[in-house]
């Protein structure tokens, strides 16, 4: 079936052409002649990126009189960026109709401007609730003569909280109008809104309700939570032509887990709430023509999202409603095409999952998280392939050919390739070559030190020695050389500390012991907690080590409240100054990266207000630790 044979008029047929449409989806093949030919209400489900916009755009657009001025029709939409989207479609299929306006009327942009727009004469309006209701209050705008009205992704304009504001617009327009409701899902709200405001409603479903997309493989990778950010940057570099959205929670979150990318030299950017509306056009403006890779949203910044050619989703939270999840995974497989949608999960989210399968009625895949071997062979065959279908310039290279030549006549074919090869890979390998398996090894469970994954240590320093949080994690992570994502847990008490390790490196900690490190002249002593201490001060533990027992308590023994904090990417973000946890840092070519930085810390470690390794002399060791820098 093509957009002739379902009815359009030559104008809108000659804009869809030039836009490049061949032949309607199926949504748009069961609205457009159903409402390019009777008056009638429509509930319309179909997941995003089927096409709704021009399933209700182009019939809508065939019953619009040019010659009135008048306010005809208003969609309504969630959020700003769906509204300018929906404008900016509409523009492009009214291309040809003379004497057609269409303005976009939202938050966050001056309200003096689109008045003037309002008031020059309208035929469509499309609004989010907010300001059409501010408009509607400032008399700026009648919706007396609405023959039509649009709610698109009514669901989530009532996750949102736009009940109210949607009765109180309703009931503004005219009983005589026509209404129609396009959703993903049908929850009991958007049911609500078509028993009292529609008459005898059409309903039209493509697929079933709340159902995926089918050209879209589901995956979910099972870590702990403090792994979760090293996760996701692993995700990313197994898949290194990935153009995605990482969902997230809050806007803390998405600000940080963004700010993370950035940092470790990925192309990456933030967009929620707390953004400008010129600072989320200008984030959106990379992300479409593709300077970005990666864009770091929340669920309610990412509606609207019509960007092509999204191949991953990641879910580095699930969402607190699984219904969300469809609208998430609705920004790839669109059109037809495919996609892969990723929830990062820990053990406690696997009921979710199993409750995300229900609603889907599509099953998910356990995946293991990359090892280091499978993220460097995906990044050498990535690399490879790039080489062989890279564009040759001819002209511009011939010049400098003949030195380049000279310069490498004594390689062969075999020795170029493995060396233009090897300047990419080592990058890679030297980062990965000793990666922890962040894969959460069936059966084992976070615990005291021979009773799961971890162990738990007690230290003889505290916050009398100048230390904090960060500071202790640094000093223990470099004394017992270990990557500083090995020390966590890190509970800092006024003359003792806390802290905990996976289990494999115990022996690195309990050799401090016997290497009589010091610190400020006091011998560091180290010693296996048998037991986490309770919340709630004044309890007393016992803790052993080394055949000594010795008794902790009293009214410093317990945690105080909210005074424990747990630090790796699912810790729930940074406050005040603390300085944040960066992880690995990439080494990513002309992006930020450096091959000499190996399975380097990103934060900069401060050790008497310097950056000086450890000095030995007359058999002495000594570290000197400064506050400077925390």
């Amino acid at each position: 079936m093509t957009f002739q044979e379902i009815g359009l008029n030559a104008d809108l047929l000659k804009a869809v052409t030039e836009l490049g449409f061949e032949s309607p989806t199926p949504i748009q093949q069961q609205t457009i002649p159903l409402l390019s030919a009777q008056k009638t209400d429509l509930v319309a489900l179909a997941q995003t990126g089927t096409g709704k916009t021009a399933a209700f755009g182009l019939p809508m657009l065939s019953l619009i009189n040019c010659d009135d001025k008048n306010t005809q029709a208003l969609i309504l939409a969630p959020t700003r960026e769906l509204c300018v989207q929906i404008t900016n479609d509409i523009k492009n299929y009214s291309k040809y109709l003379k004497g057609f306006s269409c303005t976009a009327i939202y938050g966050g942009a001056r309200i003096d401007g689109q008045i003037k727009e309002i008031k020059r004469g309208v035929q469509v309006i499309v609004a989010t609730p907010g300001r059409l209701i501010d408009m509607i209050e400032r008399r700026v705008i009648s919706l007396k003569t609405v023959k039509f009205v649009i709610l698109d992704e009514a669901d989530e304009m009532l996750n949102m909280g736009f009940k109210d504001d949607l009765d109180i617009i309703l009931k503004e327009t005219p009983a005589d109008k026509n209404t129609w409701l396009f959703s993903a899902t049908m929850p009991r709200e958007v049911d609500r809104i078509a028993k009292n405001y529609m008459t005898n409603p059409k309903e039209i479903t493509t697929g079933k309700k709340n159902e995926g997309a089918d050209n879209l493989e589901h995956i979910y990778y099972l870590v702990q939570g403090r792994d979760r950010y090293l996760a996701l940057k692993r995700i990313a570099d197994y898949y290194p032509e990935i153009f995605g959205i990482v969902f997230c929670r809050t806007k803390a979150e998405t600000q940080e887990v963004a700010d993370g990318l950035i940092k470790d030299g990925y192309s990456a950017d933030a967009l929620h709430g707390d953004l400008s509306q010129s600072q989320r056009d200008f984030v959106m403006k990379r992300f479409r023509s593709r300077s970005l890779q990666m864009l770091v949203a929340t669920d309610v910044a990412a509606r609207g999202i019509d960007v092509n050619d999204v191949t991953h989703v990641i879910n580095y939270n699930l969402p607190e409603d699984v219904e969300n999840y469809t609208h998430r995974t609705g920004r790839t497989a669109r059109a037809g095409k495919s996609g892969i949608a990723i929830a990062i999960i820990t053990p406690k989210d696997t009921s979710k999952i199993k409750d995300i399968e229900r609603i889907l009625k599509k099953q998910f895949v356990k995946k293991d998280v990359p090892n280091g071997l499978d993220v460097c062979e995906k990044q050498l065959f990535n690399l490879v392939h790039k080489l062989h279908n890279v564009e040759v310039k001819d002209v511009e290279i011939e010049s400098f050919l003949p030195a380049i030549y000279e310069e490498l006549k004594d390689l062969s074919k075999e020795e170029l390739i493995k060396r233009f090869i090897s300047e990419e890979f080592n990058r890679f390998h030297e980062y990965y070559q000793n990666a922890p398996d962040l894969n959460i090894v069936k059966g084992s469970v976070d615990g005291a030190f021979g009773n799961g994954r971890t162990t738990r240590f007690f230290v003889n320093m505290g916050q009398m020695d100048g230390f904090n949080i960060n500071s202790l994690k640094d000093f223990m992570s470099d004394t017992a050389k270990l990557h500083p994502r090995m020390v966590f847990n890190v509970d800092v008490k006024s003359s003792f500390s806390f802290f905990e390790t996976e289990s494999k490196f115990v022996d690195n900690f309990m050799g401090i012991n016997s290497q009589d490190v010091e610190f400020n002249g006091r011998k560091i002593s180290l010693e296996v907690s048998n037991r986490k201490m309770k919340d709630g001060g004044g309890e007393r533990k016992s803790y052993s080590g080394g055949g000594e027992r010795k008794s902790y308590g009293g009214s410093g023994g317990g945690y105080k409240g909210g005074e424990r904090k747990s630090y790796g990417s699912g810790g729930g973000g940074y406050k005040g100054g603390e300085k944040r946890e960066g992880g690995f840092k990439r080494p990513r070519t002309g992006d930020g990266g450096s091959s000499s930085e190996k399975s380097g810390f990103s934060r900069e470690k401060s050790f008497g207000g310097s950056r000086d390794k450890d000095k030995s002399a007359g058999g002495e060791k000594k570290k000197s630790f400064g506050k400077s820098k925390f």
